[in-house]
């Protein structure tokens, strides 16, 4: 946390008030991310902010600055003097600030040339490929869907309620999916992630995310997080088992 939807929602929000505008400084609350100053030319202009799976990326001229929101991180855009609490960098623009909040300090922020990550295709694209690859791995459906290497921009969130939409056990071996449930699979994973979208993300109990104006994600969960709850289907209590170190939630009795 924070996904897909979490990230693409901070990216749609920020883009309108950074594109185009000047990043006159960064000011720097962690030693963890005390170089980066000196990495960059200011002012540098923001020629475009863009999302490659759970990553926020600020392409300045010949360099991009790279952000990875991990457990509890979020971009928020302020227009005050203050330092918010947990502030770990402040992007200073002219009209405002974008303010990197991260309690855990788990995020990482990256000054390069390139991107240089290995992931996967996006999780909201074109998906055909999973009837290929899936057949080729030995791996729970659930971790194989968690490797960004294997698809970008799921977590744990929304691997949980697709594979409930599908009606896929999230212990199942990959390739064990027949050609009908990995078709259920696809049209989950975009129902889940647009209704995600639509929703501004997920806020849950145990998680600081916000959008960049401070709203919470109205998107609500049908199996993550409901353990003992009845099943919205069929009434089973939803369980909870670790799988892959992960905590995961699925109906027994709908997911075969």
């Amino acid at each position: 946390m924070p996904e897909l939807p979490e990230v693409d929602t901070t990216v749609r929000a920020l883009r309108p008030k950074v594109v185009g505008q000047e990043l006159r400084s960064l000011r720097v609350f962690d030693p963890k991310l005390a170089k980066l100053p000196a990495l960059l030319n200011f002012p540098a202009k923001v020629e475009e902010l863009s999302r490659r799976g759970k990553y926020i990326i600020f392409a300045l001229p010949q360099k991009l600055l790279v952000v990875h929101l991990r457990m509890s991180g979020r971009l928020a855009w302020d227009e005050g003097r203050g330092v918010p609490k947990h502030s770990r960098l402040i992007l200073e623009f002219p009209e405002g600030r974008v303010v990197f909040i991260d309690s855990r300090r788990l995020g990482t922020v990256e000054v390069t040339e390139e991107f240089r990550e290995e992931l996967g295709p996006d999780a909201l694209g074109d998906l055909s490929f999973l009837d290929e690859v899936l057949a080729k791995s030995k791996v729970p459906i659930k971790v194989w869907l968690l490797d960004q290497r294997n698809i970008a921009g799921l977590g744990n969130i929304y691997v949980a309620e697709a594979l409930f939409l599908a009606g896929i056990d999230p212990r199942r071996q990959a390739s064990s999916l027949k050609p009908p449930e990995i078709a259920r699979l696809k049209k989950a994973i975009h129902q889940v992630l647009n209704e995600a979208l639509a929703a501004m993300g997920t806020t849950l109990s145990d998680n600081a995310y916000r959008t960049p104006a401070g709203e919470t994600g109205d998107y609500e969960p049908r199996v993550y997080g409901k353990e003992g709850l009845p099943c919205p289907i069929c009434g089973t209590p939803i369980e909870r088992i670790e799988l892959g170190g992960r905590g995961t939630f699925f109906c027994p009795h709908c997911q075969k």
